[in-house]
């Protein structure tokens, strides 16, 4: 979902760096072989995603939700010398084509793939983090939180992704509806802990970055 008008949407974007031609190749695979193709981050946000981890100069990341590896690879463009990204997926059968994409990329040394349930996963990864991604299963965002928030370094960043949800957070609450439900409290779980300064960017579904303090 967008929140800008298309015409101003268009201009940001072509007034923006363009994505590498890795992250063409992995789109366009990604198109053709691989169900829901717009769970993708998308070139803008791609870009975006890198900016901020250019800034951090991560010595390590922790990226929950792989999907096809497009995020991972942008978030892997700011990495220091001798850096690394933790990258944790459910579905084995994405498996290949994440691995494939980043044996391609320069950072295929620097990449570890994780398969299976994040929850159980996230407390073997013996290391503290300097940035975080969460763009997973909206109903376990509070325990993601809770699972790598004592595992931030200082100044250390976390970027939550769809927290806009397609505007539901602002509509009526279908009682129903618990993925809306889980992200209302865990945005204002990130605008209230005393942990964190957080700004919630409305960038394509809703992009929160929140620092450790």
């Amino acid at each position: 979902m967008h929140f800008l008008p298309e015409d101003i949407n268009n201009y940001v974007v072509n007034h923006s760096q363009s994505e590498p031609k890795i992250l063409q190749e992995l789109t366009r695979e990604t198109w053709q072989k691989v169900l829901n193709p717009r769970m993708l981050s998308g070139a803008f946000q791609g870009r975006v995603l890198s900016m901020i981890s250019k800034l951090i100069q991560p010595q390590s990341i922790l990226e929950i939700g792989t999907y096809t590896g497009y995020s991972a690879l942008c978030l892997a463009e700011g990495l220091r010398a001798g850096g690394h990204l933790h990258t944790i997926d459910k579905n084995e059968e994405l498996e290949e084509l994440q691995h494939t994409y980043f044996q391609k990329s320069e950072y295929k040394n620097q990449i570890t793939q994780y398969v299976g349930n994040a929850i159980e996963i996230i407390p073997t990864i013996d290391t503290k983090f300097d940035l975080v991604f969460i763009d997973a299963d909206k109903s376990n965002y509070i325990n993601y939180f809770h699972l790598i928030i004592d595992k931030m370094n200082k100044g250390g960043v976390i970027l939550s992704d769809n927290v806009l949800w397609s505007g539901k957070v602002v509509e009526e609450l279908d009682p129903k509806d618990i993925d809306t439900k889980i992200l209302l409290d865990y945005n204002r779980l990130l605008s209230t802990d005393a942990r964190l300064e957080t700004v919630l960017l409305p960038i394509r579904d809703g992009l929160t970055i929140s620092r450790v303090i």
